[in-house]
């Protein structure tokens, strides 16, 4: 892959990762069409790698109370651990009084974690199970053509959807998991995985800014855990140093245009802008299965 084509792919992965149009479904296109060599999903991740930093970017201030908080949990979770082993061996003994346990999800921020990880869970789940079906979907253009098809469907329900008061305090852990689990069908190439995620969050009567950050904090550990499965395949890759060095240019524009695209992002949930999108789907989604029996 030479360095146009890396960053051509890294503009393509910024606006699409953010914006509700699906920056597989698009990536998978562009390779089919334009007959590009299959980079695998090591470029794959790469890009999206980009986009998370974006997010960290926007989101410094919730993500970093969210770690802090995230933290607190764990060693209040490791505390109440400590008691119950006490309570227990000390049940009944002269004197002993019974230590009270903590209550762990004492904060917002500690409740927004907990929404995140239990979103996390089936996105996961869907992930392992269905990894080789995601994989092989991409390689056919009539695929993501309906699957943008859907996509664009979804937007328009979106638009339609009467504003809700959810936050993180009052969002509840049903709603999570459901979230969770049209994260992971959103993996397919052609299903927009913002689009989709805020959709579920809207029907799910949440807070319109509230599902945009949501949307866009959950998709961390989605990020991440996709890299983590790659990097035991990074020694058998066959990638020369320039290849490298174009990946990583391509990483950084993905970062610059998908930091403008979660701003433009804000904008559109809050004032209900999906149309746009959505036609604009439609059409692409068109174009991609015409192509398939072209082609």
């Amino acid at each position: 892959m030479n360095l146009f084509e890396s960053i051509l792919m890294g503009i393509i992965q910024g606006i699409t990762e953010f914006l509700p149009v699906s920056s597989s479904g698009h990536l998978a296109i562009f390779k089919n069409l334009f007959g590009l060599q299959d980079t695998g999903l090591f470029f794959d991740v790469l890009l999206h790698v980009g986009t998370l930093i974006a997010v960290f970017i926007v989101f410094w201030k919730d993500i970093w109370e969210l770690i802090v908080n995230g933290i607190g949990i764990i060693a209040d979770a490791f505390k109440d651990m400590a008691y119950f082993i006490s309570n227990t061996l000390n049940k009944g003994k002269k004197g002993y009084k019974k230590k009270e346990y903590i209550n762990i999800v004492n904060t917002p921020y500690r409740r927004f974690a907990m929404l995140v990880i239990v979103t996390t869970i089936p996105t996961g789940i869907i992930g392992i199970v269905f990894n080789d079906l995601i994989e092989n979907a991409s390689t056919a253009l009539i695929i993501p053509g309906i699957c943008l098809l859907m996509t664009g469907t979804l937007l328009l329900i979106a638009d339609n959807t009467p504003d809700g008061k959810k936050n993180e305090n009052t969002v509840t852990y049903k709603n999570a998991a459901v979230v969770g689990v049209c994260q992971g069908f959103a993996t397919l190439p052609g299903i927009s995985r913002s689009g989709t995620t805020i959709v579920a969050c809207l029907i799910s009567k949440m807070d319109r800014k509230f599902a945009v950050k949501y949307s866009f904090i959950m998709s961390i550990p989605v990020i991440l855990g996709a890299a983590l499965l790659e990097i035991k395949d990074l020694g058998r890759a066959d990638i020369s140093g320039g290849e490298v060095f174009n990946y990583i240019i391509g990483m950084a524009v993905a970062t610059i245009v998908g930091y403008i695209c979660i701003k433009t992002m804000l904008a559109v949930v809050r004032n209900k802008k999906f149309k746009g999108f959505s036609i604009y789907c439609y059409i692409v989604g068109i174009i991609a299965i015409i192509g398939y029996f072209v082609k």
